[in-house]
């Protein structure tokens, strides 16, 4: 069977094409049941950085700043952030997607209020089961109070925050998104690397530390010993400020204030030479790769001066060239011109 396309769309009887289904591509591959981000690792090995991201990079790890990246889709400003993370050996990346709905609380810890008063009564039943005294009943009050961290969850960036020997990696994604005023409630954060949980404030005369959850999940990860942590006195301050990325896609300004606490990196369009080491770090090199590579390149570039279009698009449209069974003649031209279709385009309207 020469044709390319396992599914015939022709209502045939069902069959077993699926099982030639060639492996996925190196940026589509997903985690195991170790939670292991195995797509995430990838981006970070094989990202292509340039002098003057590595210049930012390490001014921002100096200073200890969070660093602002911006620059057109799929330039690569999510991968920077891996990238640092697989090298310097940070640890699983800490994710905190923004949208116009995201208030500064989302990215520092979530209580489950409404979980917790539903299970007080029965924690209160059966410690009342077995009270034989005041001292008891003292005991019983502290062991209900212990129970609220099961409904604490800190978030990314209080996840970030925790003490640690080395600098956590945190990246904010897509920072313009966001309501106009979480920029500036970041700043407080920014400027003092602590914050603290009211709920845990409030009770920390009788009880002094508390375990919660992060956000940590990665299990093959250094940073999964830190799945739980201890917050003493409800108050969590950083020793080694996290290395935090904001992405930015340039959708909006940001207040003076907030962009003189970063470092700012604005992120190119990869070149053609860019672009092959791109497509040979992601998809390796032999001819058949090499020579359909060079002809997309070209396509990809000549359809780029009409509008935005995202890297991860070529290599889309190389992978897909250059399996056993691929496309050819028109329809091969057709699924090009689909593959690489202007993200800023009318087309689809």
């Amino acid at each position: 069977m020469s044709d390319w396309k396992i599914f015939q769309g022709n209502n045939i009887a069902p069959h077993d094409g699926i099982e030639r289904l060639p492996a996925p591509p190196s940026w589509r591959r997903f985690t195991n049941d170790t939670g292991s981000d195995v797509e995430d690792k990838k981006r970070g090995a094989n990202f292509q950085v340039r002098s003057q991201e590595v210049e930012l990079v390490n001014a921002a790890l100096y200073l200890r700043r969070p660093l602002l990246v911006t620059g057109k889709p799929g330039t690569g400003k999510t991968s920077l952030a891996h990238a640092v993370a697989y090298q310097l050996k940070l640890g699983e990346v800490l994710y905190w997607p923004i949208t116009t709905r995201t208030m500064l609380k989302d990215g520092l810890y979530s209580y489950d209020a409404i979980g917790r008063l539903q299970d007080t009564p029965q924690q209160k039943n059966n410690n009342n089961n077995n009270n034989n005294d005041a001292s008891q009943e003292s005991e019983n009050n502290k062991s209900i109070l212990s129970e609220i961290g099961k409904y604490i969850q800190l978030g990314p960036l209080g996840t970030a925050l925790l003490p640690s020997d080395k600098p956590r990696m945190l990246l904010i994604d897509e920072i313009d998104k966001s309501d106009i005023d979480l920029p500036n409630d970041l700043l407080h954060v920014f400027e003092e690397g602590q914050f603290e949980i009211p709920e845990l404030v409030r009770i920390a005369e009788k009880l002094e530390n508390v375990e919660v959850r992060t956000a940590y999940k990665d299990k093959t990860e250094d940073t999964y010993k830190d799945i739980k942590a201890s917050v003493k006195q409800g108050r969590i301050q950083c020793n080694a400020f996290p290395f935090i990325i904001l992405t930015s896609n340039g959708e909006r300004d940001f207040p003076p204030a907030f962009l003189r606490r970063c470092l700012r990196l604005n992120i190119k369009e990869p070149n053609d030479k860019e672009l092959e080491k791109i497509v040979a770090a992601h998809l390796g090199k032999d001819d058949k790769i090499s020579t359909q590579a060079q002809f997309l390149i070209n396509e990809f570039l000549k359809k780029r001066k009409e509008g935005d279009l995202a890297t991860d698009q070529l290599l889309n449209a190389i992978y897909l060239m250059t399996r056993q069974y691929a496309p050819v003649g028109q329809e091969k031209e057709n699924l090009v011109e689909q593959l690489l279709k202007i993200l800023n385009s009318v087309e689809d309207r």
